[in-house]
């Protein structure tokens, strides 16, 4: 039995993760989909003053509170941002660190960093009428998508060094969706020996799309 703490993305909740954390309980295994402050089903919470380090202590604080000592931590999208932040902190404890379709920092890199002037500009237009909230991107709209915290988009993971301890990285990347601000990492990682680097026939809503076989990825790192 294996322990997985999965990080949903941008503008969505736990309800990203649905059929992943059903897979993986019904395999035997513990799952933590962390919520986050002011998304999903914590919305209500949700204030401008919210930034990267308010959701790397939630999921620090979650994983504490169930009692995980070593596991394998997911994030998606956005959430490739708050996983490496928690490297930053938690890495001699992290068995696998799985970047589905995510965003992949360096050390002093923000989201706004790894995207591109059309992006910032949704950024920028969002602030006349929700400063400090983001509205989904033009594209992702799904009924259960909240705004986002802008200060998350614009603060920087800063390494530590305990991010190096990390027994195991691992990119899967959707290769059906253009165009795509993920390739770059999928480039990076897929030269990079320290990952393991896995193409899937999906859109960026791998955990729909290619559930099984993203599960059959998760399951072997148990």
């Amino acid at each position: 039995m294996a322990d997985y703490v999965l990080v949903h993305g941008a503008w969505c909740g736990s309800w990203a993760f649905e059929r992943t954390l059903a897979d993986l309980r019904a395999a035997g295994h513990r799952v933590l989909v962390a919520a986050l402050t002011g998304l999903g089903q914590r919305q209500h919470e949700f204030h401008p003053g919210i930034t990267l380090t308010t959701h790397v202590d939630d999921v620090a604080a979650q994983i504490d509170a169930a009692g995980f000592n070593r596991f394998i931590l997911v994030g998606h999208s956005w959430g490739g941002m708050v996983i490496t932040g928690l490297a930053t902190r938690l890495g001699g404890r992290i068995d696998a660190m799985v970047h589905v379709d995510a965003f992949v920092p360096l050390d002093g890199q923000s989201l706004w960093d790894l995207t591109s002037d059309w992006e910032h500009g949704h950024y920028i237009q969002s602030q006349k009428s929700s400063p400090g909230a983001v509205a989904p991107l033009p594209g992702l709209a799904h009924p259960l998508m909240t705004a986002h915290p802008l200060l998350t988009l614009l603060e920087a993971v800063r390494f530590t060094g305990e991010e190096a301890k990390v027994a195991r990285k691992v990119y899967v990347f959707a290769n059906a969706w253009r165009p795509t601000p993920f390739a770059q990492f999928a480039q990076r990682c897929s030269v990079d020996p320290a990952w393991n680097y896995h193409e899937v026939a999906a859109s960026h809503d791998v955990m729909s799309d290619q559930p099984e076989e993203l599960l059959a990825i998760l399951l072997a790192l148990a």
